[in-house]
């Protein structure tokens, strides 16, 4: 099973058990707001999400979002990962913290792990990110880790959403 270690932070594949966390996460104020509604009503919903979101990129891909721990205390905080999306060829940095974490470099020392390793183990060129225009947080988080902002897209279900890149090499 995949595991970094980061300063602060363990990053690990999510598991059925996680689906508490899960649920916690994807119905948080944030999450709602920029990410999305995902339908997670239920920890069975949650445990769904698991096994056909994150576990199933594990097996395709050989990589999804993680969940991020705290090291010293093994608190969940978050997700921090990369995604392949059938509507683009290069994949995705993809984050969420839950409200309490935000704004302690959490996110920052997770995603900078998250790129060494799509540039060391994946050989990946160049990394999307995406951000709701109106998340000012995330954007400075990606411009922070050295993203350059590409254009406006549309997203479905959502409003447009700003599209970032960074090449890795």
């Amino acid at each position: 099973m995949l595991q970094f270690e980061t300063k602060r932070c363990t990053i690990s594949a999510l598991q059925t058990k996680d689906a508490p966390f899960i649920f916690s996460l994807q119905n948080s104020p944030g999450w709602l707001q920029f990410i999305g509604d995902r339908g997670i009503r239920t920890l069975d919903d949650a445990i769904h999400y698991i096994l056909f979101g994150p576990m199933k990129s594990y097996q395709e891909n050989g990589f999804g979002l993680y969940l991020v721990q705290e090291k010293e205390t093994g608190e969940k905080m978050g997700l921090c990962g990369l995604l392949k999306r059938d509507t683009f060829n290069d994949i995705d940095l993809g984050f969420a913290f839950l409200p309490e974490f935000n704004g302690k470099g959490y996110a920052f020392e997770t995603a900078t792990a998250l790129l060494n390793f799509a540039r060391t183990e994946l050989k990946v060129v160049k990394v999307l990110a995406f951000s709701n225009n109106n998340n000012s947080t995330s954007i400075r988080l990606l411009q922070k880790l050295g993203f350059s902002f590409e254009k406006m897209i549309p997203w479905p279900a959502s409003e447009d959403l700003k599209l970032f890149s960074i090449n890795l090499i």
